[in-house]
């Protein structure tokens, strides 16, 4: 499994040994880099450095908040991991925008922040294209922008971008399927996906198809939801009532899933074993009590704002990572996507997100 992953050629960094180095949402990391921008004081650099411990304080630093509006469950924890991780640095203000879906609202906070003379911007675009010119100028006025989630379409439009392994979602989905209906001849494996035009779902599923390979097997009948609860409801039901046998089913999201899993109760049927995504604690629940069809889910971490966070102070505060031998922070970031089981769910559990 180690091997396979290795052959992706992605820098991975463990959400959740990032996570918990920012103390549950509040201090991690390290930041840096020169010449940046930002106003902050270069006078603590030194002290930070030497001490070896990111999270110590420096000057103070103002950050620039925005991401969409949490009408999910998944983004609800990623904007209060963003103001949980600014709460637990003293050295830092918290400047957050309204969420919104509306680019235009998001392209103007942008503005506004880089008016007011924050240090750095942490954003989670409501679409990464369409955002890509507000932080190219934030970048080009001297402000570094940290990107989360939905990359914008040029590079040097953010100093760091922080992303979740979309495609080591599938990738960790299939291989843990693999393992588990090794001993079946002709699993029947099902696919419930999100929303099929976007880039991450299909991302999510070419990593599903190719572990699935791999290890000599196909995905077999598919539907694609809506990452709602109703949508992932009444496309389950469908899903169900056109296909009378399944061995093992992957659902993408973990907020859809709680309609997924309602299909599924009203049906009885209960002949193969499901696997999620995102990592909701209503899955885990679910998880840990053994009682249903709901066996594991695979971690698309909330927590990647939170990173962006104290990756912004330490930007701003011209400090570095200090367990990284090379003095600097790196320029792109992608967490890691673990399979969370009944055996290992307490790890996981406190950094869950509610659907």
């Amino acid at each position: 499994m180690q091997s396979r992953r290795a052959t992706r050629k992605r820098a991975l960094i463990s959400g959740i040994a990032t996570a918990a180095a920012i103390g549950l949402l509040v201090g991690c990391t390290s930041d840096g880099t020169e010449d940046t921008g930002g106003s902050a004081s270069d006078e603590t650099t030194t002290e930070n450095e030497a001490s070896g411990d990111d999270a110590a304080a420096g000057g103070n630093v103002v950050i620039g908040w925005s991401g969409p509006e949490a009408d999910h469950g998944w983004l609800g924890a990623i904007n209060t991991g963003a103001i949980e991780a600014a709460e637990g640095f003293d050295d830092v203000e918290l400047r957050q925008a309204e969420g919104t879906n509306d680019v235009t609202q998001q392209i103007a906070a942008i503005e506004q922040f880089v008016n007011e003379g924050v240090d750095a911007i942490v954003v989670l675009p409501s679409d990464g294209a369409s955002l890509t010119q507000a932080a190219l100028a934030a970048m080009e006025a001297g402000v570094p922008v940290i990107n989360v989630d939905r990359e914008f379409s040029n590079t040097d439009a953010s100093r760091i971008t922080i992303l979740g392994d979309n495609y080591g979602m599938g990738v960790s989905a299939g291989e843990y399927i693999c393992e588990r209906v090794a001993d079946i001849d002709d699993p029947i494996i099902g696919e419930i996906a999100g929303i099929d035009s976007l880039p991450l779902t299909q991302d999510r599923s070419e990593g599903f198809a190719h572990a699935l390979e791999e290890c000599g097997l196909e995905v077999g009948p598919r539907v694609a939801a809506d990452f709602t609860v109703a949508g992932g409801q009444e496309a389950t039901a469908q899903f169900l009532t056109a296909n009378p046998h399944f061995d093992a089913i992957w659902n993408h999201d973990d907020d859809q899933g709680v309609g997924v899993m309602a299909a599924i109760n009203e049906s009885g049927r209960d002949e193969f074993f499901l696997v999620g995504g995102a990592g909701s604690q209503n899955m885990m629940d679910l998880i840990e009590a053994g009682d249903s069809v709901m066996e594991a889910t695979v971690i698309y971490p909330s927590t990647q704002a939170a990173d962006g966070i104290a990756m912004a102070r330490l930007l701003a505060q011209g400090g570095t990572m200090s367990d990284l031998v090379t003095p600097s922070v790196p320029y792109r970031i992608v967490l890691d996507a673990p399979v969370v089981t009944a055996e290992n769910v307490d790890e996981y559990y406190d950094l869950a997100f509610q659907s």
